[in-house]
């Protein structure tokens, strides 16, 4: 097989760091594909799983001798240091490949730019920044954790054609359908954390697992100020087979605290004054410390609210039902602060539409090729 244009390759080698999606995190999504002198392809790979081979090292041993003289084309810098695995800069050297295309340099910093010295040295031509807006795309999370300290940030809501997501009443089963509920618990199985309001917490006592479960398992968040989260919801007791963690003020009464740390709950204070977009970024700089990579926020409404006024959300996903409920006290899915001027409103650009029977899912991100919110 060969490739029409440098592009090409490029373009397969992000199709397959896709593949190790939920897999891989915290580490990056990594594809490789190794061409030898002819331009045939004779190796590729990518970054399976946590702790695997990093995805250069698996296209270089499936091409083998053939690799010398060629050219290896990788979606990220390689890396340089000693981690889970050894580096990778120098075995791209001894396995003699004359060029090396790379969409993005890697900002880690005991990498950012020293994989490519080692290459240099080598006599090795550097090509860098191919199809580097597609690669940062990929890599956006990483990006974001690694530069900023804090999660790449999913939102997610199911909201009627009228955009509510209840009744007046607070009935909301269900807006959306048995396929788009299915894509919810596809997200919920890829993600670091899943993360509701206390108001959610008590209306639907949900347990905010993925069923069918993923290649991850999330840690369940509630925003709770006021430790209001009762011992007997599923949430708690589940707590010992699925991680739980209840992010309160300091003002919430030590006796509520004490009792669902007793029944196996991690309780995270996050202070006192702190408004809602405050205790969000305070939530999510304790999740960047711990390399969560992926968050996903369902709500309800206020929290979402203060994710969007921390300007903290970086992807969207909508599902629309085909119900219109009506009336000025049915809630809608983002409230908060909010903003006075349209101009100065969150956007995100449309990334992809999917019609789930007759649900309609949206899918948007924040500018593809940047690290948001930083």
């Amino acid at each position: 097989m060969q490739f029409a244009t440098p592009e090409a390759a490029m373009r397969h080698a992000l199709a397959a760091a896709a593949l190790g999606q939920g897999r891989v995190e915290p580490n990056p999504m990594v594809g490789a594909v190794v061409l030898d002198a002819d331009g045939n392809l004779v190796g590729e790979g990518f970054h399976e799983r946590f702790g695997g081979p990093h995805a250069e090292i698996v296209a270089l041993r499936q091409a083998g001798p053939n690799a010398r003289g060629g050219t290896l084309f990788v979606t990220l810098e390689p890396c340089a240091h000693f981690g889970k695995t050894p580096p990778c800069a120098p075995e791209v050297v001894r396995a003699g490949v004359r060029r090396v295309y790379v969409a993005v340099a890697d900002p880690f910093p005991v990498v950012a730019g020293r994989g490519f010295e080692i290459l240099r040295e080598a006599g090795i031509e550097v090509h860098l920044g191919l199809l580097e807006p597609e690669g940062r795309r990929l890599l956006a999370p990483y990006l974001k954790l690694t530069t900023a300290g804090i999660p790449w940030v999913h939102a997610k809501w199911a909201m009627t054609i009228d955009g509510r997501i209840a009744t007046a009443s607070g009935d909301s089963q269900w807006i959306s359908s048995t396929r788009s509920r299915a894509i919810v618990h596809e997200l919920r199985g890829r993600v670091d954390a899943v993360v509701v309001g206390i108001s959610t917490a008590l209306h639907d006592d949900p347990l905010l697992t993925a069923r069918p479960s993923g290649p991850r398992t999330a840690t369940r968040i509630v925003f709770d100020r006021t430790a209001r989260l009762p011992v007997e919801c599923q949430l708690v007791k589940s707590a010992q087979a699925f991680p739980l963690i209840v992010a309160t003020g300091s003002e919430a009464p030590s006796e509520r605290v004490s009792a669902l740390e007793s029944a196996g709950v991690e309780v995270l204070r996050c202070g006192d004054g702190r408004s809602g977009a405050g205790m969000v970024r305070s939530v999510l700089e304790e999740l960047g410390a711990r390399r969560m990579t992926n968050v996903l926020v369902e709500g309800g409404g206020q929290l979402l609210g203060s994710f969007f006024d921390a300007g903290q959300v970086d992807e969207a996903h909508v599902f629309l039902g085909p119900r219109v409920i009506g009336s000025a006290a049915a809630p809608g899915p983002v409230s908060g602060r909010g903003r006075d001027r349209l101009a100065e409103a969150a956007t995100f650009r449309l990334d992809g539409v999917e019609w789930l029977d007759d649900d309609v899912y949206l899918h948007y991100r924040t500018e593809a090729g940047r690290t948001p919110n930083v």
